[in-house]
């Protein structure tokens, strides 16, 4: 129970200071859970994002998930997921209610907010490098890793970099000998772990058939965010077009909403993916939100829990160390390339945003101030900031 509340505590602090997007989110981790609390290990926490990064969903949720599993079991990360992700969702179900079809999208302090997530990536970036990226092989992939995901922009391209860079590390490192050792002790059974897969491809298959069969509303709402949490590689940015599709054209709600909900979700920290809750909550009450969010974060926990306890004996695995230490040297290189764009390029525009991130960057790295007064700091910055 201790551990519950203290997963509870620290994930809830996340879920309400955790602005910038995926990558930020995954450096706010790194903060968190293993630079402060030392929950796990570098190479532990890389092996867990390179998992994720190879899985459909909202890569730095099922991060959090995989933190709070190995931390108190499958209840741990049920209340790593609520903490992380309710402050988001109560959030955007409000704005929903409150502000549908205001554009909050260009307000100062959201500016500021995404100048700390600047910061807060590039300290990432620096501390996981400095681990797993110690020697020039390493620095090569990692840099082939930034070329490929920054010139060839696909959904698909982060997943296909991750597996050329896997070959490249089997061939280059497979007689090379692992003296670190992590006992990673996963409280779920191998039995649970394949019905978990079962029911994520079941109900990937089941929900279409139902929804044409009983032609009720909310098995249609609940099928369409499932199959876009499902289907999604590359973060929550991708899922946007997928749920445009899904839900624009059909009629449910309109362009105008759809477009308010995605400034909505810009000015929130947590996961991007709790935009469903928007979506659901303008489609059906907040009723219709609780419901998107439990049918798009669904097949992330399926996953994570279905793959944690082959992914351990995976890693353990002599054969298989070499091509994950090409695939860690990779994950550097993406958030890399994410870290420029869309980070940079979206965030960046003039002398003053680039001052006001370097001493956002001081405060969390020298100074060594808590994440929460960066942000606070970032927020008010930023609003000061677009006044001139």
């Amino acid at each position: 129970m201790k551990n519950l509340l203290e997963i509870l505590f620290v994930s809830t602090r996340l879920g309400l200071t955790s602005f910038g997007g995926p990558v930020a989110h995954l450096g706010y981790f790194h903060e968190e859970y293993i630079r402060r609390r030392k929950w796990m290990d570098e190479k532990t926490y890389a092996d867990l994002v390179a998992l994720c990064q190879f899985l459909p969903g909202p890569a730095s949720s099922q991060v959090g998930i995989g933190i709070g599993v190995m931390r108190a079991g499958v209840l741990g990360g049920i209340v790593s997921f609520l903490g992380f992700t309710l402050p988001s969702v109560i959030a955007l179900i409000l704005f929903a209610v409150i502000l549908q079809g205001f554009n909050i999208g260009t307000v100062g302090w959201i500016h500021g907010l995404k100048l700390v997530a600047v910061a807060v990536v590039a300290h990432a970036i620096l501390g996981m490098a400095q681990k797993l990226t110690p020697d020039l092989k390493r620095k090569s992939l990692a840099l082939f890793a930034l070329v490929g995901t920054l010139l060839w922009q696909t959904a698909f391209t982060q997943v296909g970099v991750i597996l050329i860079a896997a070959i490249f590390g089997f061939i280059l490192f497979k007689n090379q000998t692992d003296n670190e050792t992590t006992n990673l002790q996963f409280p779920i059974s191998r039995k649970f772990a394949v019905f978990c897969l079962t029911l994520f491809f079941g109900l990937l298959l089941l929900l279409p058939i139902l929804r044409e069969v009983t032609s009720l509303e909310w098995i249609a709402m609940f099928d369409s965010f499932y199959r876009s949490g499902s289907l999604v590689f590359g973060g929550g940015h991708v899922v946007l077009p997928l749920l445009e599709r899904e839900f624009v054209p059909t009629g449910w709600l309109s362009e105008e909403a759809f477009l308010a909900g995605y400034g909505a979700a810009q000015a929130v920290p947590g996961p991007l993916f709790t935009f469903a809750a928007y979506l659901g909550a303008v489609i059906n009450g907040w009723q219709g939100g609780l419901l998107a969010t439990v049918a798009i974060f669904l097949p992330a926990f399926l996953l994570i829990l279905g793959t944690l306890p082959f992914w351990d004996s995976v890693r353990r695995n002599p054969k298989i160390r070499g091509a994950l230490m090409g695939v860690n040297a990779a994950v550097v290189g993406i958030l890399t390339s994410a870290f420029y764009h869309p980070i940079w390029t979206s965030t960046v525009f003039a002398p003053i945003d680039f001052a006001f991130a370097a001493i956002l960057f001081s405060m969390l790295v020298y100074w060594k101030l808590p994440p929460w007064i960066v942000v606070v700091t970032g927020a008010i910055g930023g609003a000061v900031i677009s006044l001139f």
